[in-house]
C-alpha cells in the first residue's frame, strides 16, 4: 500500500509540475493579460463608441480597435516611449505593472528548475532529499507568481480609481487568458511542491534507520588474517545482548557451579527402657 501510494504521490507531482510550468511558459510568453477599451457614450441614443482598444502582455501591446488598429508595439520596461500611441491613462496603466513584470520570470525559473530536480529524483528515489529541494522550489515559484500577479491587479486598480470620472466617457478592463494560465499554474506549482515534500517524509520513513554508510561496505584486506578482501557486514556483527539476557546468564552459572546437597541421615530417635524400678 505504501508503494503505491508512493508511486501515485510522484507520478501526480510530476504531472502538476508540467503542467505548472507549461502554464506559466504560455503566460509568460503571451499578450492576452489585460483587455482594455476607451471611448464615448453618444447621447444621441446612449450608445458607446470604441476610440481605443488593446489586450496587452508583459513584452507587447496590440491593438484591436481605433486608429491603431492592428498595430502591435513592444513594451519598453526601461525607456519611456518617445511616441504616445494610447491615451494618458491608459498609458499609465501600461507603466504601473510593469513592477510586477520581474516575478512571474523569477517564477519561470524557479518552476523549471524544481522540474528538472524532481525528475532526477524520481529516477533516482534512492536520493531521497531530491524530493525535498524539488518541493521547496515548487512552493518558491508558486509564491513567486502570486506577489507578481497581487502586484499586477494592485496596480490596475489604483489607476482606475485615480481615473477622472466624467458621463459621455467610458473605461472597460477585463482579464485574459493568460493572466487565468497564470493564476492556474501558481494552484498547480503549490500542489507539486505539497506533493513533493509529502512523498519526501514517506521515503525518509522507509528506509532502514540502521542502514551503514557506503564507506562501512567497502572491502577491508589483512596480510594476517584469514578474511582478506571479504566484506564486512553490519548485519553480521554480533548483536549487544539486552540486561536480562545478561542477568539469567549469570544466575544459570551461579547455579551451575554450586556442589550438589549432601544428604544426612536422620539422627536415631532416643529408645523408652521398660525396666522395673
Amino acid at each position: 500500500m505504501s508503494s503505491c501510494s508512493s508511486r501515485a504521490l510522484t507520478l501526480l507531482s510530476s504531472v502538476f509540475g508540467a503542467c505548472g510550468l507549461l502554464l506559466v511558459g504560455i503566460a509568460v510568453s503571451t499578450d492576452h493579460w489585460l483587455y482594455m477599451e476607451e471611448g464615448v457614450v453618444l447621447p444621441q441614443n446612449q450608445s458607446t463608441e470604441v476610440r481605443m482598444a488593446l489586450h496587452a502582455g508583459l513584452w507587447r501591446v496590440c491593438f484591436f480597435a481605433g486608429r491603431e488598429k492592428g498595430r502591435c508595439v513592444a513594451s519598453e520596461y526601461f525607456l519611456e516611449p518617445e511616441i504616445n500611441l494610447v491615451t494618458e491613462n491608459t498609458e499609465n496603466i501600461l507603466k504601473t505593472v510593469r513592477s510586477a513584470t520581474p516575478f512571474p520570470m523569477v517564477s519561470l525559473f524557479l518552476v523549471f528548475t524544481a522540474f528538472v530536480i524532481s525528475n532526477v529524483g524520481h529516477i533516482r528515489p534512492q536520493r531521497t532529499l531530491l524530493a525535498f529541494v524539488s518541493g521547496i522550489f515548487f512552493i518558491l515559484s508558486g509564491l513567486s507568481l502570486v506577489v507578481g500577479l497581487v502586484l499586477y491587479i494592485s496596480s490596475i486598480n489604483d489607476e482606475v480609481m485615480n481615473r477622472p470620472g466624467g458621463s459621455e466617457l467610458f473605461f472597460r478592463y477585463r482579464y485574459g487568458w493568460s493572466f487565468a494560465f497564470a493564476a492556474s499554474s501558481f494552484l498547480l506549482k503549490e500542489g507539486a511542491g505539497v506533493m513533493s515534500l509529502y512523498l519526501f517524509t514517506k521515503r525518509f520513513a522507509e528506509e532502514d534507520p540502521f542502514r551503514a554508510p557506503p564507506a562501512l561496505l567497502r572491502p577491508r584486506l589483512s596480510a594476517c588474517s584469514g578474511l582478506s578482501g571479504q566484506f564486512l557486514q553490519p548485519r553480521a556483527w554480533p548483536r549487544p545482548r539486552s540486561p536480562s539476557e545478561a542477568s539469567s546468564d549469570v544466575s544459570i552459572r551461579m547455579t551451575q557451579s554450586y556442589p550438589p546437597a549432601i544428604k544426612y541421615p536422620p539422627p536415631p530417635r532416643a529408645r523408652l527402657s521398660t525396666s522395673p524400678c
